[in-house]
């Protein structure tokens, strides 16, 4: 039994041999970003830092992060994760640190940070996740962005 599936056995056994997905999974493999098949194998990939900052109620400035190294480090978490990582699965770790985000009416919108080829900082949107409700971007991945690379910033603005 690979080690992914450790203690499955028995519940897959009980359900008849079917094996019920996870809470990031899509049934069937197929959707809008893409199914299971398309996943890294988080068991066998190392993860990455990818450094987050939140704002409650608008997004930071991109001048904040014009300078490398005067990045807002007051607004900033640092999460290692995978580059098939979620905009769900990131709104579900920010729940876990900032209580703003908690509220069943609150809203989480991503934006992404990436220097373009002259060296400038530039912002791009990613989507957005209500913590209420499923919406169409909850399973887009970070990685769904051609223009995401490791070392790259999320800020991301919390409107309770």
């Amino acid at each position: 039994m690979p080690p992914a599936d450790l203690g499955r056995g028995t519940a897959a056994a009980a359900l008849g041999g079917v094996r019920r997905p996870g809470p990031y999974e899509r049934p069937g493999g197929s959707g809008r970003y893409g199914g299971r098949s398309n996943r890294l194998d988080r068991s066998q990939t190392c993860p990455f830092l990818l450094r987050v900052f939140h704002k409650i109620g608008n997004h930071h400035s991109l001048e904040a992060f014009a300078v490398r190294g005067k990045e807002p480090v007051d607004d900033e978490l640092q999460v290692y994760t995978w580059p098939d990582v979620t905009l769900r699965e990131l709104a579900d770790l920010v729940k876990d640190v900032a209580p703003e985000a908690r509220t069943p009416t609150a809203r989480l919108h991503f934006r992404l940070i990436y220097p373009d080829k002259s060296g400038k900082n530039v912002m791009t949107e990613l989507g957005e996740v209500s913590t209420g409700k499923r919406g169409p971007d909850d399973m887009k991945p970070l990685s769904s962005t051609s223009k995401f690379q490791t070392g790259d910033l999320l800020d991301f603005a919390i409107y309770p």
